[in-house]
């Protein structure tokens, strides 16, 4: 923990006040041990879901006011401190990226990260929103539909948001590969399937639960040989993706092990684009944070060391910080 300066406000900024982030137990982590995806150099600062108040608009900002609850806050680099998104930090930033579209001029941050949330959110439960826009936005740009049969490997947030939406969008299956002592959490996020990790041999213990001829299967965590042990599961032209980082750029696949061929799904997201619907699916009550986060149990952020301490021990799926005294 260190002492940084104010976040400098630029005319289409918002200086915010930083009130919970969600710790990631993929990219967090990953940034932490030096993953080369990143190019890490330190001192940085981390967090990219975090959750802030508008504190103060720039001269140009028309979409954001004062008393804002907002999302993905942000934070500048500078000569002495990096910056990795920025969000665990008592004060931060979000920019009004449609002004900016508006006035042909190109936005600092990736659009649509940045939104005022309704007012009646929950600010704390509200940093789960960035998970599930940008899972919800990978599985919808695959095409996941009623009826069909999916299988997510992994059971951390990102595992169990993919568990979660493949549920709501009425999938006939869901099978959850993953750790044994999170099966209930799988199960309260919509799994109707779940096998544990440990299985030597994977495909005959998903076979054996009932799923086969499967639409989808979902590499959370992105592990060497992971998705390869599953997709003899596959119907022939299902579709492969892989969406973990742990082993990027190290996985290798066997295309015969899916008799007829398949599609590897690799076509990103764009948070933005769902976060429309991702807040009516709260307001449904089809996205309940306390599925992943514990919110009974939030670590202030002059404990943040402790928090990701308790998602490495895997005591919690994610844990919830508290930024700021001004919550």
């Amino acid at each position: 923990m260190r002492e940084a300066p104010e976040p400098a406000m630029g005319e289409y900024d918002c200086l915010c006040a930083g009130l919970y982030g969600a710790t990631c137990s993929g990219t967090d982590l990953h940034l932490l041990n030096g993953h080369p995806l990143f190019g890490v150099e330190f001192p940085t600062i981390l967090g990219h879901e975090s959750i802030g108040r508008v504190l103060a608009c720039g001269p140009r900002v028309r979409h954001f006011q004062v008393g804002d609850l907002v999302t993905r806050l942000v934070n500048r680099a500078t000569p002495d401190l990096r910056v990795h998104w920025g969000g665990y930090a008592e004060r931060g930033l979000v920019q009004d990226w449609r002004a900016m579209q508006e006035d042909g001029v190109a936005p600092e941050f990736t659009p649509g990260t940045h939104w005022a949330l309704p007012p009646d959110f929950d600010p704390a439960a509200s940093t789960m929103i960035i998970t599930w826009r940008e899972t919800f936005s990978f599985l919808t740009r695959i095409g996941v539909k009623p009826g069909d049969k999916v299988l997510v490997m992994g059971t951390g947030g990102n595992g169990l948001a993919f568990a979660n939406h493949a549920a709501n969008l009425l999938a006939e299956a869901v099978c959850v590969v993953g750790s044994p002592q999170r099966e209930a959490d799988a199960r309260r996020a919509g799994a109707t399937h779940f096998v544990s990790y440990r299985e030597e041999d994977l495909v005959a213990a998903v076979r054996a639960q009932g799923p086969a001829d499967l639409d989808l299967v979902i590499d959370a965590v992105g592990k060497v040989g992971q998705l390869d042990r599953c997709l003899p599961l596959l119907r022939a032209r299902g579709a492969a993706a892989i969406y973990g980082i742990d082993d990027y750029g190290k996985v290798m696949l066997t295309p015969t092990k899916v008799a007829g061929g398949f599609t590897f799904a690799s076509y990103g997201y764009a948070e933005g684009d769902t976060h429309a619907h991702i807040v009516k699916l709260i307001r449904r009550g089809l996205l309940d944070a306390r599925n992943f986060c514990d919110l009974d149990r939030i670590f202030p952020l002059e404990e943040i060391n402790a928090a990701l301490a308790a998602v490495k021990a895997r005591e919690v799926i994610k844990a919830v910080v508290r930024l700021s005294d001004e919550v």
